[in-house]
């Protein structure tokens, strides 16, 4: 038994010994789960993928005169204003408008951050409401990172602990948050890392909570809240990995800090503009059971694969799949071979887990308690009670 007070001793002495999961996963499969946990420390996990339910919380500063915003646009793209006088937040996937009667270009809300988090200059347009403490009705300017008050990230949600596999039975081809779909099964798409996945190594969320330290866009972050559509009562494995979407995670963390490297803006093809992010989650081995559960390899997880040619909420499947299988490119639907790819970057999930890694070796990157529990009780509820205008 270990600690975090224990091992956040040994980090900043040098003395722990820090693993990625891909590592940790070989020294199981050689030396066995107890005798690793007798010298493993702490695992990194690590993912860098789609997380389109992600933002920025920007404070531009006060003008003089000053201006109260009630409608703004950051190159284009518009953020909501509806607080603070000079408060933004600036949505990942909100797509820019026509601008002067030019078509949209495939750009919005995770493009905008990708250039504020590189230093970029971004254009400002402001619309005010005109009252006697904020007598100004509207402002222009150009800001970088470096000229506004606060830049943070505050995502609501981020960190699927496992998602599903999308393929197209219709006869048309589709547009969809995993990319382009081909018709008549021409081609499947995954977005989740597997093994390597920051949540499917801790599946009943015992090692981190609100409060824990992340890796977040190549700085530091936080677990703030419970992700939105979080639902740990999704049904599950013996080995307690769900088989579909289950716990997210809201994410926080100071956007001036992040490297665009791990923060790029990207554009799925009619469909509209999202953010490729960086995260990388430490787990502590505390025990032999958090060894245990991250040994779990790609052919111990499975994901369903769902039809999207059926316009509806609850979509038909064509049953599950392991990971190990989608990594393998092929896949076998209703006897025919189907050529997968992932939305995932899996060499750069991996490079997620090992500069925090490094950061932890280094000593720059302690381990926190948790200051509250994730729930593990939480349902999920759908908008079935509807009416058409």
């Amino acid at each position: 038994m270990r600690t975090i007070a224990e091992i956040n001793d040994k980090i900043t002495s040098n003395r722990a010994l820090v693993l990625t999961a891909e590592e940790l996963k070989a020294r199981v499969a050689e030396n066995g789960v107890t005798k690793t946990a007798k010298e493993v420390d702490v695992v990194t996990t690590g993912t860098f993928e789609p997380m389109e339910s992600s933002g920025a919380i920007i404070n531009l500063g006060h003008t003089d005169p000053p201006i109260k915003i009630r409608r703004c646009w950051l190159d284009g793209v518009p953020t909501y204003s509806g607080f603070g006088a000079v408060d933004l937040y600036l949505g990942a996937s909100c797509p820019v408008e026509e601008v002067d009667g030019e078509e949209v270009r495939e750009r919005g809300g995770g493009h905008v951050i990708e250039d504020l988090i590189a230093g970029k200059p971004i254009q400002v347009r402001a619309q005010g409401q005109v009252t006697d403490c904020y007598p100004r009705a509207s402002f222009e300017t150009t800001i970088t990172r470096e000229t506004i008050n606060q830049f943070y990230l505050f995502n609501p949600r981020n960190l699927y602990q496992n998602f599903i596999v999308g393929v197209n039975g219709g006869d048309r081809p589709l547009f969809t948050y995993l990319g382009p779909l081909q018709p008549r099964l021409g081609n499947a798409v995954y977005s989740n890392p597997g093994a390597i996945s920051p949540l499917l190594n801790d599946p009943d969320l015992q090692l981190i909570g609100i409060g824990t330290r992340i890796f977040l866009g190549g700085g530091i972050g936080y677990i703030a809240w419970e992700g939105t559509q979080h639902f740990p009562l999704q049904k599950r494995l013996p080995n307690r990995t769900p088989i579909g979407p289950a716990a997210t995670l809201a994410l926080i963390g100071d956007a001036k800090q992040m490297d665009a490297r791990w923060v790029r803006g990207c554009y799925f093809k009619s469909y509209g503009p999202s953010l490729m992010l960086g995260v990388g989650v430490p787990l502590p081995v505390l025990n032999e059971e958090v060894v245990a559960k991250c040994a779990v390899t790609d052919k111990d997880l499975v994901a369903p694969i769902v039809d999207f040619s059926i316009p509806r909420r609850v979509r038909p499947t064509f049953g599950l799949v392991s990971y190990a299988q989608l990594k393998s490119g092929r896949i076998t639907i209703e006897d025919k071979t189907v050529r997968v790819a992932p939305l995932a970057s899996m060499f750069l999930s991996k490079q997620v887990a090992q500069e925090l890694k490094q950061w932890i070796e280094s000593g720059k990157f302690t381990l926190t308690e948790p200051v509250a529990q994730l729930p593990t009780e939480r349902s999920f509820l759908p908008q079935d009670r509807w009416t058409e205008f």
